[in-house]
C-alpha cells in the first residue's frame, strides 16, 4: 500500500482543527463562583470554604475540558463547589481537540487541562507528534470509559463485538485481516484522537495481538471527538477509537452509522485514560493553588464514582457548555448499561459497573492496598514509553526512563495532597501488570521494559533489536 508520511499527517489534523481550535477557545464557561444553573449555584454556595483565596499564590486559574464523558469531574467541581470549597475561582474553557487540550497547557494558554494517557510522558521523551515540554500529573481523571467503533461495513463483512470471539484472537485476525485486505489502500484508515498516545497505541496493540501488523496494515489518522461520528459516517475512516458518548452515539437507535468492537478496558484493564496535566512551573511556582487544584479534583472524582450520582452527572455533562450530547448518549458509559449495538436486532446491552472508573476500583481489578483510580503508577508511565519505542515514535528506549517517569508522573505530591485528605495510597510507584489484565494475556513487568519489548514479535524495525538508550 502506499505510505503516507505520518508526520504530514499530523500536520494535516492540526490544520482542520486550527478553526475548531479558535472557536472553542471562546466557549469559557463562567467561573466556579457563579455555576451555570441556580440550583448548581445554591449548592456551590452552601459548601463551607476550607482554604482563604488570599492563602493561595493564584486563586484565579484557567482550566480546560473536552466535550467528552471524562469532562464529569470538571463538570462536578464547578457545579458542586469544590473548586470554591479549596480557594480557587476556576474558568473552565471547553477545547476542540485533544491537542489543543495539550498544547494549551505547553504554551501557556491554560494553567491546567486534561490529556490523553501518554501526552505528559511523551511530552518528555520527544515522542513523534509531542511537543517537547516539562509537563507533570499528579492525578488520573478516571480509568477506562472509552471504546473502539467499527463501520456497518465492517460488520457486514462478519466482525462482531470482541466479547463475541470468547478470546479467539485468531479467528479475529482472520476477519480483520480479511476486511482490510478487500478494501483499496486509500480507504484504510483508522482515527485515534491524538497521537503518541494510549488509544493510538490500543489500536496497534490489538491489530498486533490479533497478527496483524498496523504499520502495513492501516493508516491512523487524528481527529476531534466530536467529528468522529459523522466522519465514518462520509467514509473519511473505518473505524476509530474515542472516549465516550462518541461510540454510544454510532450504535443502532442512535446514529446508526457503526458498533462498538471493544471497550478499552478489554485491551487493557485498569489502564489509565486522561491525567490532569500542567507544566512543572506551574508547580513550583503556585505550590498551593496546585494542592487546591488537585484536592477539588479528588472530591469531584470521588462524587462522580458513587453510583448514586452517576445519572445525574450525566445530565449535568449533558448541558451544551459541556458535551452538549442528550442524556441518552452520555448515561451508558457512566451508569453502566452498556451497549454494544449491532445491525442484527439483537439487544448487546451488558451491565459493566467498571465501564469508567473515577477513584474505587473494582473487586475484579487486581490492586494492591490503597490504590485508587486517581492514584498514577509510575510503571504505568514507562508502559506508554515502551509503546512509543515498539511502534518507532522514539528511536530507542530511554535509558533515563525512570527519571522521567518520576518527573511526569508526581506520585510523590499526590501521597502528600491525599494523606492531607486521609486517602491512604500505596507505597510503590511499581507494579506488575499481570497478562490476564490484557487482550494478548503477556504481562507486564516494569523491570525489564527492554525484554518486554523484544518479546513483541510485531513491532517497527524488526528484526532489529530494541535496546537501552
Amino acid at each position: 500500500m502506499t505510505r503516507i508520511n505520518r508526520r504530514s499527517l499530523l500536520q494535516g489534523a492540526v490544520g482542520f482543527t486550527a478553526g475548531l481550535a479558535a472557536s472553542a477557545c471562546s466557549q469559557a464557561l463562567r467561573p466556579s463562583g457563579s455555576a451555570p444553573s441556580s440550583g448548581a449555584a445554591a449548592q456551590a454556595a452552601n459548601i463551607e470554604q476550607v482554604v482563604d483565596p488570599a492563602s493561595l499564590e493564584r486563586s484565579h486559574i484557567k482550566v480546560g475540558y473536552v466535550p467528552v464523558n471524562d469532562c464529569a469531574p470538571f463538570a462536578i467541581a464547578q457545579a458542586k463547589g469544590f473548586f470554591h470549597k479549596y480557594g480557587l475561582t476556576v474558568t473552565l474553557n471547553r477545547e476542540a481537540s485533544w491537542g489543543t487540550s495539550r498544547d494549551a497547557v505547553i504554551f501557556g494558554r491554560l494553567d491546567a487541562s486534561p490529556v490523553v494517557s501518554g501526552a505528559v510522558t511523551n511530552a518528555r521523551v520527544g515522542a513523534e507528534g509531542a511537543p517537547p515540554a516539562p509537563m507533570c500529573a499528579a492525578l488520573t481523571i478516571h480509568r477506562h470509559g472509552n471504546a473502539m467503533t467499527m463501520n456497518r461495513a465492517m460488520w457486514e463483512s462478519g466482525l462482531r463485538p470482541w466479547r463475541e470471539y470468547g478470546g479467539d484472537l485468531e479467528a479475529f485476525g482472520r476477519d480483520f485481516r480479511g476486511y482490510f485486505d478487500g478494501i483499496p489502500p486509500s480507504q484504510r484508515v483508522w482515527a485515534a484522537v491524538l497521537s503518541s498516545a494510549i488509544y493510538e497505541y490500543f489500536i496497534r496493540y490489538l491489530s498486533a495481538a490479533a497478527g496483524v501488523d498496523p504499520i502495513e496494515a492501516f493508516r491512523i489518522i487524528i481527529s476531534p471527538p466530536p467529528q468522529m461520528v459523522s466522519n465514518i459516517r462520509i467514509g473519511a475512516m473505518q473505524a476509530y477509537m474515542v472516549a465516550e458518548p462518541w461510540n454510544t452515539r454510532a450504535i443502532s437507535g442512535n446514529e446508526d452509522v457503526g458498533f462498538t468492537f471493544a471497550h478499552g478496558k478489554e485491551i487493557w484493564q485498569g489502564h489509565p485514560d486522561r491525567v490532569l496535566a500542567v507544566m512543572e512551573d506551574f508547580i513550583n511556582e503556585n505550590p498551593k493553588t496546585y494542592r487546591s487544584l488537585v484536592k477539588a479534583m479528588i472530591e469531584a472524582c470521588r462524587y462522580c464514582d458513587d453510583p448514586a450520582n452517576r445519572t445525574e452527572v450525566a445530565e449535568i455533562i449533558a448541558e451544551r457548555s459541556f458535551t452538549g450530547a442528550k442524556p441518552k448518549f452520555t448515561e451508558p458509559a457512566l451508569v453502566g448499561n452498556y451497549n454494544y449495538g449491532g445491525f442484527d436486532g439483537k439487544d448487546r446491552t451488558v451491565q459493566m459497573p467498571d465501564s469508567t472508573i473515577f477513584f474505587d476500583l473494582p473487586e475484579s481489578l487486581p490492586h494492591p492496598a490503597g490504590d485508587h483510580s486517581t492514584f498514577m503508577w509510575q510503571s504505568q508511565s514507562i508502559w506508554l514509553m515502551t509503546q512509543a519505542t515498539r511502534w518507532g515514535q522514539i528511536e530507542e528506549f530511554p535509558a533515563d526512563a525512570e527519571a522521567k517517569a518520576k518527573q511526569a508522573w508526581r506520585t510523590d505530591l499526590y501521597r502528600d495532597i491525599a494523606n492531607e485528605m486521609g486517602i491512604e495510597c500505596p507505597a510503590d510507584d511499581y507494579k506488575v501488570e499481570p497478562g490476564e489484565l490484557f487482550i494478548d494475556g503477556i504481562a507486564y513487568d516494569p523491570s525489564d521494559p527492554v525484554g518486554y519489548l523484544n518479546g513483541f514479535e510485531i513491532r517497527a524495525n524488526r528484526p532489529q533489536r530494541i535496546y537501552m538508550g
